[in-house]
C-alpha cells in the first residue's frame, strides 16, 4: 500500500525502519522541525528525519498539521493510508480522513487500557504484567478507535521505561506491517474498544519524579524503573541537595520513611519495606554507584532523606 508516514523519535524511528523494509510504498514522511534543547539550546537533529532522508524519502516538517498548504501538500502524494506513530500533535479530521483507508495510529499499550500520552511508563508504574501494541483507527476522540492488531508482551521485573520503549517500537513495527499486510489482502477486521475497561495515561512531568518515601518500597522500585531515562527520579539529601536516583532494589526493612538504615549501602525506610539505592547522581556530578557517593558524602545513619 501506498502511505504517508507521521512520527517521531524515539518511539517512531523503529516503525518507520521497518516499514521501509516491508513490500509497502513509503511516499513521505512527516515529523516535526527539530528543536533546541538543553541549558545551550543546541539543535538536535531527528533521528527519525535523518533516516528518511538516508533512504531518499521526501520529507515534510511543518510547524503545524494546522496549516492549509500541509494538508494540500499531502493529498499531493496520493496516498491510500496515514500511518502514524507518536507524531506529537492532535490531527484534524481534515488530516484523518485524507487518504481512502483512513489513518491508522501505532499505540504502545493493549488498548483500552492506557489510552494517552505515556501508556509505556504507566504500564510499568501500575504493576502491569504484560503490554503490547494496537494499531487502531484514528478518530476525533483519544484514542478511542477501533483496533485492527495487537501484538502482546511481558513487563521484563527489571525493566525500565526506555528500555520497554525500545522493544515496543521494534513490536510496533512489525504490527503495522501485518496489519498493512491484512488491509491490502481485504482481511482487516476492526474490533470496537470496551469502553468499560479504558484506563488514562497522562502526561509525565518533572513532578512526577520525586519519591515520596511513606509509599511502599515496591511501587517506588516501579517508579524508578518506569521513569528512566526521563522524567527521571529523585529524592533530597537533610541539606537539600537533590539527588537523581538511577537504581533500586526493593527489600525487607523497617523505620520512619526517609530514614537511613543501618546497613553499609545505602537503605532507606519506606512505608512499607525499605529501598536500596543502588545507583545514584548528585546534583552537578556524573553517575555514580552508591558506594562511592557515600564516600564523598556525609549521610549519617538515623539521619531523614525528606
Amino acid at each position: 500500500m501506498r502511505l504517508v508516514f507521521l512520527g517521531s523519535p524515539p518511539f517512531g524511528t523503529p516503525v518507520l525502519r521497518r516499514l521501509l523494509t516491508s513490500r509497502h510504498d513509503v511516499a513521505a514522511v512527516v515529523t516535526p522541525p527539530d528543536r533546541r534543547r538543553g541549558r545551550g539550546r543546541s539543535v538536535l537533529t531527528s533521528p527519525l528525519a535523518e533516516l528518511a532522508a538516508a533512504q531518499g524519502v521526501p520529507l515534510i516538517r511543518p510547524e503545524t498539521t494546522k496549516e492549509p498548504a500541509f494538508v494540500a501538500g499531502l493529498n499531493a502524494y496520493e496516498p491510500e493510508v496515514l500511518v502514524v506513530a507518536s507524531y506529537g500533535e492532535i490531527l484534524r479530521s481534515e488530516v484523518l480522513d485524507l487518504a481512502p483507508h483512513g489513518s491508522l495510529n501505532v499505540h504502545a499499550s493493549l488498548l483500552p487500557r492506557w489510552r494517552g500520552a505515556a501508556p509505556i511508563q504507566r504500564a510499568i508504574l501500575e504493576g502491569d504484567a504484560e503490554t503490547g501494541v494496537s494499531v487502531q483507527r484514528m478518530v476525533l476522540a483519544l484514542d478511542e478507535g477501533d483496533v485492527l492488531l495487537e501484538q502482546r508482551t511481558a513487563i521484563g521485573a527489571e525493566e525500565t521505561g526506555g528500555a520497554l520503549l525500545a522493544r515496543l517500537a521494534e513490536l510496533g513495527g512489525e504490527a503495522i506491517v501485518a496489519a498493512l499486510d491484512a488491509l491490502a489482502g481485504g482481511a482487516a477486521t476492526f474490533t470496537p474498544q470496551d469502553e468499560g475497561a479504558a484506563t488514562y495515561a497522562r502526561k509525565l512531568t518533572k513532578e512526577d519524579g520525586q519519591l515520596d518515601w511513606t509509599r511502599p518500597a515496591s511501587s517506588l522500585a516501579r517508579q524508578v524503573r518506569a521513569l528512566h531515562p526521563w522524567p527521571g527520579t529523585r529524592t533530597h539529601l537533610p541539606d537539600g541537595r537533590a539527588l537523581g536516583v538511577l537504581e533500586v532494589q526493593a527489600e525487607e526493612g523497617s523505620g520512619a520513611p526517609g530514614t537511613r538504615l543501618d546497613d553499609p549501602g545505602l537503605v532507606v525506610a519506606t512505608g512499607e519495606g525499605a529501598l536500596r539505592l543502588l545507583r545514584v547522581k548528585p546534583a552537578g556530578k556524573g553517575e555514580m554507584d552508591t558506594a562511592a557517593f557515600l564516600n564523598g558524602t556525609r549521610l549519617e545513619i538515623g539521619e531523614v532523606l525528606p
